[in-house]
């Protein structure tokens, strides 16, 4: 094993490189520089080591603590140089101590283990920096969202603590520059995981730099429990150790629970336990957002029983009713407490004073249970009584444990020495059901936000995002897949009546979609760097039902749920052709269709300039994709049976016309492709200028938003061929280049040999990446491409987008799911190449040189396989008798027996 130890002295980093094969040693000492950040001195420990492999990294005299051994002091500052170390040389750290007790090899894999499964965080940070940290440590079950803030912290600039009930969508009106803008947004539930001490009677605990000398953020993966230390020394001089452990119920998910660690240090006295429940919040997360009218909660009433305490209300516009109620508990309140409860307008509190004696640890346990008139009949208040009383931390504890544990069971992805993509990955399987778990239930109704249910970004609203969601749903959890689905087939009479408002047929669904599912859309959106309000037109984006009607056939497609596509599924899809027949324009003397007002993916070309119309001509990727889904829907007609085909024609009003029609469209829908094969990502988008991205680079540094900048120069981006993201080419992403290449070809356009590479060159030398969606369909396509450095690249980037906020503060507002589901299926179906969208599975893996193996279970028409990959070898298992293409050969497998398959990476 080759290691590196570490050193810390007064002015520098002392560093001791070792392999197992040489007796020599490399040193080298690393002055530091108090005019650098600590990071940036860190950095030299990557320089230094160029070209010299590492494996381990070992710490001498690190501080003792119970939360991390690898933390050092290091110009009277402190750090967990062992997370650095992981994050900038992908490699464990691991104390002398503990290589002492347990041997290099035990101690560096059990670090190994423990970072694969945990997301911690040492320090205390600010402002935008801590709100993307709070996103990243929500826990939540699909029922609810709980930022992973401090108990202890109220909403200020550094402190964000929302909590997100699915579905729960409320409207406000504000004037803006003199007119009304009706804005929707997910609701900021009332407060009720805030949870404080005071000791003697004084003032109640606050976050506050100057009072804390230590705090430990760390979230189990393996768990869904959310684990903070706090070492705090209050201005009085008596010093805490508090300890904070959060778990959302799993299996009962209108309940979550908090466990309340206190320990004196150095005083004995009496201390105060403050709970409550804050019905006073509003929606404050976003900046920009901040002018406009963001309350959306009413309080009803309040109530107290004993140790509980009960706070009712409503919505102001949606009229939701809604009932939350707690009860704090605890082997540190003694038998017979007083509770004190203090009542205001919107929040109630219950306070207990204990004696305590310095050196005992005090437990508190604090459970809240929460609904909505959503989803529970009747009385709410009596309902969240009676969950309630089955909510003890334990059996919180439980049923998390319980529910992770046969989650990661079937969802996991396994990779071989990364670190960095192995702990990034469960990451993104975790928040991906932490947005979704209880929507399987059937009981709810809703689907996924772009922003899951951990920020207030895009209103909580639902997008195309889902596109690239449900696919890892469907292959993972098919039933919670389906019902994401029922949320919008729900909302077909909604889309039919957007089509019909619009002076269209069938059924248009919303760019943005919430409780109802008509348009919410903003119809103005703030440009920061002016600090203007700029029109927004981003409701042209019907591609939207594109994307529904993609995931529909893909759902089914690897589901094999053909009930849900006689009973839902062909309405939906035949709706959304009808739709699209009614926007297409003949050209009656170029024989050809148009598609006109709409914008695609690209987003910064919202019209033509000096326009009076609004929207784009025949969008490349609406025109590919609408050609696509009238194939699909013509093959899915004709292998359904009529009786079926009788009753979705009669809900969808598709008639033996609108076959006949969806031919000739699909065979003549118009591209504009130039003399070297380029496909124009609209009708004269070759005739705008280019621009010179390295002079703005120059002056701007980041220019992913480059549609701002031009604004506040008094230009518009509708008149540069510049892209936010990946536009022209996202038929390739969604189906494969030969697929896309054929319905082409069917439109009646010959590409040559090689315009795949050229179109990609060309767009991506346009492209800004303003979407972190941006980065992995790129590296997608680039790994079709067979350029696989420049996919790595793009992957590496999408996997740490949240992790490392790339995007400047975004991840304050929430995390993007739409990457975090792209890039858990690139891994297995482009890396893995297990590919199970097609009636066939095929394996054809392209492995990255930076992972030696990768392992993980899809469920596919009701079959489930066991992958495993390495760079020369492929094993597959199924649970049933089938077969699996890899490399044009064909390999039956026997059922529960491994197929062993040798290939050329």
């Amino acid at each position: 094993m080759k290691t590196i130890d570490i050193k810390v002295t007064d002015d520098a980093m002392d560093i001791v490189y070792r392999t197992d094969t040489q007796n020599s040693e490399r040193r080298f000492v690393i002055a530091y520089n108090p005019e650098q950040e600590i990071g940036e001195n860190l950095e030299n420990i990557r320089v230094k080591l160029v070209g010299l492999p590492v494996d381990a990294a070992i710490i001498e005299d690190s501080l003792d603590y119970e939360f991390s051994d690898t933390i050092v002091g290091i110009n009277h500052q402190r750090i967990d140089i062992g997370l650095a170390l992981a994050n900038m040389l992908n490699i464990p750290s691991v104390s002398r101590r503990s290589l002492e007790e347990n041997g290099l090899e035990k101690a560096v894999n059990d670090k190994r283990n423990y970072l694969q499964w945990h997301l911690d965080y040492y320090g205390e940070y600010t402002a935008k920096r801590n709100y993307g940290q709070e996103a990243m440590l929500t826990i939540g079950n699909g029922y609810f969202g709980l930022r992973g803030a401090y108990v202890e912290a109220h909403a200020d600039t550094d402190n964000y603590p929302g909590t997100y009930i699915a579905g729960v969508y409320d409207k406000n009106i504000t004037n803006v520059n003199g007119r009304d803008v009706e804005n929707e947004d997910l609701v900021n539930m009332p407060n009720a995981q805030a949870l404080s001490f005071g000791i003697d009677g004084q003032n109640r605990f606050e976050i506050k730099p100057e009072n804390i000398q230590d705090i430990y953020r760390s979230l189990d993966l393996r768990t869904g429990i959310l684990t903070i230390h706090m070492m705090i020394q209050l201005a009085t001089g008596q010093m805490l150790r508090v300890v904070t452990t959060k778990v959302a119920d799993m299996i009962d998910w209108h309940n979550y629970a908090i466990k309340y660690e206190i320990t004196p240090l150095n005083f004995s006295g009496a201390i105060q336990i403050y709970s409550t429940i804050d019905g006073g919040v509003v929606n404050s997360n976003v900046e920009r957002y901040r002018s406009l009218n963001e309350h959306h909660l009413h309080t009803d009433g309040m109530s107290n029983h004993d140790n509980e305490i009960v706070l009712t209300g409503h919505t102001l516009t949606s009229n939701i009713q809604y009932a939350v109620a707690a009860k704090l508990a605890g082997s540190g309140i003694p038998q017979n407490a007083d509770y004190h409860i203090i009542p205001s307008d919107d929040k109630i509190q219950q306070t207990v004073t204990v004696n305590v004696e310095t050196g005992n640890c005090y437990t508190f346990e604090k459970a809240v249970s929460m609904a909505t008139s959503r989803e529970t009949t009747g009385d709410l208040e009596p309902a969240v009584e009676k969950h309630l009383r089955s909510a003890t931390f334990n059996t919180v504890s439980d049923h998390s444990k319980s529910y992770w544990k046969k989650t990661w069971s079937g969802s996991d992805i396994v990779i071989d020495q990364d670190l960095t993509s192995q702990k990034l990955t469960r990451v993104n399987i975790f928040h991906m059901y932490v947005t979704a778990a209880a929507a399987e239930s059937g009981e709810l109704d809703v689907s996924v936000g772009s922003r899951g249910l951990h920020g207030e970004a895009y209103r909580g609203h639902i997008f195309w995002d889902e596109m690239f969601d449900i696919p890892f749903y469907t292959l993972h959890a098919p039933k919670l897949a389906r019902q994401l689905l029922m949320y919008r087939y729900r909302r077909l009479d909604a889309a039919r009546e957007n089509a019909k408002s619009a002076g269209y047929s069938g059924a248009m669904f919303p760019w943005q979609s919430g409780l109802d599912g008509d348009e919410q859309s903003q119809v103005v959106h703030l440009n920061p760097l002016t600090n203007t309000w700029d029109p927004d037109n981003s409701h042209l984006q019907r591609h939207v039902s594109l994307s529904v009607a993609y995931n529909v056939i893909m759902y089914t497609n690897i589901s094999g749920d053909k009930e849900f596509m006689n009973q839902y599924g062909l309405d939906m899809l035949e709706s959304i052709a009808r739709f699209w027949l009614s926007i297409a324009k003949k050209n009656e003397q170029t024989g050809r269709y148009s598609i006109s007002g709409v914008m695609g993916p690209d987003e910064f070309h919202e019209n033509y300039p000096n326009s009076d119309s609004q929207g784009l001509q025949d969008n490349a990727y609406t025109n590919i994709m609408v050609a696509w889904l009238f194939r699909k829907l013509a093959l899915i007609r004709k292998n359904t049976k009529p009786e079926t085909l009788k009753q979705a024609d009669e809900q969808s009003g598709f008639t033996s016309n609108d076959v006949k029609a969806m031919d000739d469209v699909a065979h003549h829908l118009n591209l504009e492709i130039n003399r070297n094969g380029i496909i124009a990502q609209f009708a004269g988008y070759f005739n705008l200028e280019t621009l010179n991205f390295e002079n703005y680079r120059r002056k701007y540094g980041d220019i992913s938003r480059i549609d701002r900048i031009l604004k506040a120069q008094g230009k518009t981006p509708d008149a540069y061929q510049v892209a936010k993201q990946a536009d022209t080419l996202m038929p390739i992403y969604n189906l494969t280049e030969p697929e896309v290449r054929q319905i082409i070809k069917d439109m009646g356009y010959d590409l040559p040999a090689n315009s795949f590479s050229k179109n990609l060159q060309f767009y991506l030398a346009r492209t800004t990446h303003g979407s972190t969606l941006s980065r992995i369909v790129y590296s997608v396509l680039d790994e079709m491409d067979n350029s696989m450095d420049a996919s790595w690249n793009f992957f590496s980037q999408a996997l740490l987008s949240d992790y490392y906020d790339i995007q400047g503060g975004t991840t304050a507002e929430g995390i993007h799911l739409g990457v975090m589901g792209a890039v858990t299926l690139m891994e297995t179906r482009n890396y893995a190449g297990f590919d199970a969208f097609g009636q066939t599975i095929t394996i054809n893996p392209h492995m990255p040189d930076q992972w030696q193996k990768i392992s993980f279970q899809q469920l596919v028409r009701g079959i489930n396989y066991k992958v495993i990959v390495s760079h020369t070898e492929i094993s597959v298992t199924a649970d049933q008798d089938t077969s699996v293409v890899s490399n044009g050969e064909t390999y039956d497998l026997l059922a529960n027996k491994p197929q062993i398959i040798t290939y050329n990476n």
